[in-house]
């Protein structure tokens, strides 16, 4: 059976769920079937554990899943080129297939590439118990609406000597897991982070509003063991991981391709090796991916200001148009014969741009056949009106995924 004959006839077994709706999308004077069904949720696969890492605007593991397992093999390979927090290739790995990534945003490379290397616990605990801490250290500005004084200290400490452990070229699987954990737990609204209370995880407010917030809730940030969390969310990230899989996402890792540069220009990427690519590009200017890791940029001494030159943040439908043209072009040199593209768009400007429609006559134009677009609607948690959903307000609502396959 091929896709489009399994999305047709796609029904929920033992389920009352929705019953695929096969409508068309005319675009520029030609129609595309648009499959819309609940094709997966969140509970339909329990996810990896290794998956458990925030990052702005990521999708979750069961949509790559969805396609990976349909439209490829073990040891082919599967590419994300804008590889955010890494579900694709993660995803990929676990599953035994091959995989490349990139994004222009070197933190994405930072957050992904350890979990293909998974250490030992005990290689980490007894890592972290090696690093000195210096009680009267502290951030070159000021972060005390973030940390506890000793945290700051023990942040600073830890910053210190993974960037002297880089500097000396000495930095190895064990440093780069605890530098990504470390990374992820600066900030959040838990007592698993760093941080007083703030913002989820995925964002970080500027000093001034946290400053706010803090004396909006009468809180002052209190202790945290820096060390001591690292350690607990690496047993929470490998929770769940069997030998098999961290021998997968090795071998994976040990052949990965993984790009810090922009899409459009990923030309070390062998041409006709991409057998699917999965991938969720940035939304015109919706989410703001500079701004809301400048803390993560600084605990990794990244420059904040060339992040933010570099990722695409087009302001019109017209300027987005024009990079991911080039995007699908890039994209149909690399892709085998067969081979497909499965590109997650979403619905901006409360719903009223439907990325779908501008989508279709790109890929057409760089090469590709328009399988279709596949709309996972979840009933449980979304209110469907076909093209969109009522509840909320801003931002992506459900997933919208146009399906492309290079033909020729």
């Amino acid at each position: 059976m091929n896709i489009e004959e399994y999305l047709a006839g796609f029904s929920l077994s033992g389920s009352a769920g929705i019953k695929t709706q096969v409508l068309d999308l005319p675009v520029r004077g030609s129609t595309y079937p648009v499959f819309i069904n609940e094709y997966w949720t969140s509970k339909q696969r329990q996810a990896s554990s290794i998956h458990e890492i925030s990052y702005r605007a990521c999708f979750k593991p069961q949509l790559p899943h969805f396609f990976i397992e349909r439209l490829t093999s073990e040891d082919e390979t599967v590419y994300d080129p804008f590889l955010g927090r890494g579900t694709t290739i993660i995803e990929a790995a676990l599953m035994g297939r091959n995989v490349a990534g990139n994004d222009v945003n070197p933190l994405s490379l930072m957050l992904t590439r350890p979990r293909l290397f998974i250490p030992n616990l005990a290689d980490v605990q007894q890592r972290l118990s090696s690093i000195p801490v210096n009680s009267s250290l502290r951030a070159s500005s000021d972060l005390s609406m973030f940390f506890h004084p000793q945290t700051e200290a023990e942040i600073v400490s830890l910053r210190n000597y993974l960037d002297t452990r880089k500097q000396q070229e000495k930095e190895d699987e064990v440093d780069q897991w605890i530098r990504m954990v470390a990374t992820n737990r600066l900030t959040g609204h838990s007592v698993n982070f760093f941080s007083g209370y703030t913002l989820p995880p995925n964002q970080a407010i500027s000093a001034e509003k946290q400053r706010m917030l803090n004396i909006k809730h009468g809180k002052t940030p209190g202790y945290k063991n820096v060390k001591s969390i690292i350690l607990k969310k690496s047993g929470d990230l490998l929770r769940n991981i069997s030998e098999e899989e961290t021998s997968r996402l090795r071998k994976a890792g040990e052949k990965a391709i993984l790009l810090n540069t922009d899409a459009r220009h990923a030309n070390t990427l062998p041409d006709n090796s991409v057998s699917l690519t999965i991938t969720s590009p940035p939304f015109l200017n919706v989410v703001q991916y500079a701004a809301d890791n400048w803390l993560r940029c600084w605990f990794n001494n990244i420059n904040i200001q060339d992040v933010a030159s570099r990722i695409t943040m087009s302001k019109t439908i017209e300027e987005w148009e024009n990079v991911m043209r080039e995007v699908f072009v890039m994209l149909y040199s690399k892709t085998k014969h067969k081979g497909y593209v499965a590109f997650e768009v979403g619905e901006v400007r409360n719903g009223k741009v439907k990325l779908e429609n501008h989508v279709v006559p790109l890929g057409l134009e760089a090469g590709f056949d328009c399988v279709g677009i596949l709309i996972n609607q979840q009933k449980f948690t979304k209110t469907s009106n076909i093209w969109g959903v009522s509840n909320n307000s801003r931002g992506t609502n459900t997933n919208r995924i146009v399906l492309f396959r290079k033909s020729k």
